[in-house]
């Protein structure tokens, strides 16, 4: 494992606002499952047995933070993770998995 050395002069900004948006329960949870495959929000509000709306903000947030993007097809917007850094992070914790 590589050290990180004690550098006044590097900047975890990014990384901070990684791990912040990653730090809650729901979030953590839909990168999860993100990472193993793509998903419209009804499909992760089902997986989750969440309201819609709560999803929707938890995606919001997600993807005002860079970490996850969608891409719309007809009516339905299909969201998969794009932060390299977030993978990583998720992918340290635990294996990805999805709902059943």
């Amino acid at each position: 494992m590589e050290l990180v050395e004690f550098d006044k002069m590097q900047n975890f900004d990014r990384e901070a606002e990684i791990l912040k948006v990653l730090g809650h329960p729901v979030r953590l949870k839909i990168v999860a499952g993100l990472m193993s495959q793509t998903c419209n929000v009804k499909k992760i509000w089902e997986c989750l047995q969440l309201p819609q709306a709560t999803v929707s903000q938890h995606l919001a947030l997600l993807k005002n933070k860079g970490v996850i993007e969608g891409r719309r097809d007809g009516v339905e917007v299909f969201y998969h993770v794009t932060s390299e850094d977030a993978r990583r992070i998720v992918g340290a914790l635990f294996v990805p998995g999805n709902c059943s």
